[in-house]
């Protein structure tokens, strides 16, 4: 990855900061991107101590212009762009008959709409450098998940979002990979949306026992490397996509007790 360009968009926290600093250590130029313009700057100082180059721009990627201007900015500063991955998300956590409809549209600006507006500017650099465009999914992209509507519905569609770019580009050597990683220790389950649109504040599992944001990020970087198609990182994702292929009328159950052991269920 040495002296390659990587974007990263929910950069400041969560699996985008970790990735930020996983591509610094293995000597890539970083472009970080997010609302909060004062983590970026605190990250950027961190950054450049690995002796790579690192921009960061303040940007909402529910707002196309500042996609656009993400990607201008990148291309201003490094002249090309190697790597876009596409991390900005959040999640929600209310059943469909209570949940406020304003709520969906959030997830689908920022999950699905964010994706969109980032790939659309800066695939003609992707193209050009033979690159690879990400997106990081879910298993929610592959099976719905209860009190999940607008999380599930925006990362099925990232993931035919993504399908066509990847067939429409077969012949154009871009890589896509859809990255789905299981349960990680980040900061999405404390800001995940409530019925009413605010954020929830806490997280209805133990962290604890979560997938590490820094491991997340290794798996994302090395799928990029050796140009996979899809990266599901855990034994429960497998298990799930494989099941609700052969079985999916059994997974529904499962899930359904799943999710309502959770603390606070929405089943409860």
């Amino acid at each position: 990855m040495k002296d390659k360009v990587v974007v990263i968009t929910g950069a400041s926290s969560g699996i985008g900061k970790a990735l930020a600093f996983e591509f610094a250590r293995r000597n890539a130029n970083i472009v970080i991107a997010a609302r909060d313009s004062e983590k970026l700057g605190k990250m950027e100082e961190v950054l450049i101590t690995f002796g790579v180059q690192v921009l960061s721009v303040k940007t909402d990627v529910t707002v196309e212009s500042d996609c656009k201007n993400l990607i201008d900015k990148a291309i201003e500063r490094f002249g090309k762009i190697n790597v876009l991955i596409c991390n900005a998300g959040i999640s929600m956590r209310a059943l469909f008959t209570e949940v406020d409809l304003s709520v969906l549209h959030k997830l689908m600006d920022t999950n699905f709409w964010g994706t969109v507006y980032s790939t659309k500017y800066a695939l003609p650099y992707l193209l050009k450098t033979h690159g690879s465009l990400v997106g990081v999914s879910s298993i929610a992209g592959y099976k719905g998940l209860p009190a999940r509507t607008g999380y599930t519905a925006s990362k099925a569609a990232l993931q035919g979002f993504l399908d066509v770019i990847r067939i429409e580009n077969i012949k154009n050597g871009l890589h896509v990979m859809v990255a789905c990683p299981g349960y990680t220790a980040s900061n999405i389950r404390f800001t995940a949306l409530t019925k009413d649109g605010t954020e929830q504040g806490e997280s209805p599992l133990n962290e604890t026992n979560l997938m590490p944001a820094a491991k997340v990020a290794i798996k994302i970087a090395n799928g990029i490397i050796s140009r996979k198609r899809t990266v599901i990182m855990t034994f429960e994702g497998k298990m799930t996509v494989l099941l609700n292929k052969f079985f999916p009328a059994f997974l529904d159950g499962l899930v359904y007790r799943k999710i309502a052991k959770e603390p606070d269920s929405p089943f409860k």
